[in-house]
């Protein structure tokens, strides 16, 4: 398996496991509680939104990827098309980010 499927495999389980917040007003609010141990943004996403999240990760110091369609982060968490997730697990985080490297 390569990466790429390993990071969604991830998702699924961390999502499963009610350790994943999607969608943009969940993600800002699990960075801005201190929840989240990493933010993904979908490389569709609008530059507006990486910008905001960008920032945001940065301010707050949680790590910031972009990775896959809307389509495939959506897929991977068994929902609708999503630009943003927010993983709220330190062992998935430090896994996905891993294979993101």
């Amino acid at each position: 398996m390569d990466n790429r499927s390993r990071v969604f495999g991830l998702l699924g389980l961390a999502a499963k496991a009610g350790k994943v917040k999607s969608g943009e007003f969940s993600t800002e609010k699990a960075v801005k509680s201190g929840m989240a141990f990493l933010v993904i943004v979908s490389e569709e996403a609008s530059e507006n939104t990486k910008k905001m999240f960008r920032n945001m990760c940065t301010f707050y110091e949680v790590p910031y990827y972009e990775f896959g369609s809307k389509d495939e982060l959506g897929h991977a968490l068994g929902k609708e098309m999503r630009a943003s997730l927010a993983v709220q697990d330190e062992g998935f985080s430090k896994a996905i980010m891993k294979l993101l490297q």
